[in-house]
């Protein structure tokens, strides 16, 4: 699995340090799972934030960019009944549903599988809008941000918006 560390190296130094639990406890009490651990760990240190102008990541503590907010509407987009087929399994945070966590200003979104077993791994899924295909992924969250920091193929492509290396920028 994928470390801060790595990551830190690729992207550079986390500016937004959360250290409050609170935030992430309600947040997991309201979707009924807890997320997995190396997505609320990127999260804590870089917060809200853009990664290569394209990404889109929110934080549970944040009093504007409030990411259970975003995932209860994201949800409520997904289930609707036009919009459900283009997933393969329902959007939700029950075991092997689509919990929607992330966006990008190229239309994607970004998904993580709730385990169907509680002791299976979690894994990212990203739908590409444009072409309405879901792309499954068996990757942790830490290894796929990893991967798309690289520049690897994980159907939203860092290097096109960060030909010089990965970047991010604080959200407010």
């Amino acid at each position: 699995m994928a470390t801060l560390d790595e990551i830190t190296a690729l992207l550079g130094e986390p500016r937004f340090h959360w250290s409050d639990p609170a935030p992430w406890a309600r947040l997991e009490q309201e979707l009924g799972v807890s997320l997995p651990a190396d997505f609320r760990e990127f999260t804590d240190a870089y917060g809200p934030v853009e990664i290569n102008e394209q990404l889109y990541l929110d934080h549970p503590g944040h009093p504007v960019r409030a990411l259970g907010e975003k995932i209860a509407g994201w949800i409520e987009h997904w289930s609707d009944e036009d919009d459900a087929e283009f997933l393969p399994a329902p959007a939700g945070s029950g075991p092997g549903e689509l919990l929607p966590v992330a966006t990008a200003t190229t239309g994607e979104f970004l998904f993580l599988r709730v385990p169907a077993e509680p002791s299976a791994p979690w894994s990212v899924g990203v739908l590409e809008t444009d072409t309405l295909e879901y792309v499954p992924y068996e990757l942790t969250f830490g290894d796929w941000l990893l991967a798309y920091l690289r520049g690897e193929d994980v159907t939203m492509h860092a290097h096109n918006f960060a030909p010089d290396g990965p970047f991010y920028r604080p959200l407010t």
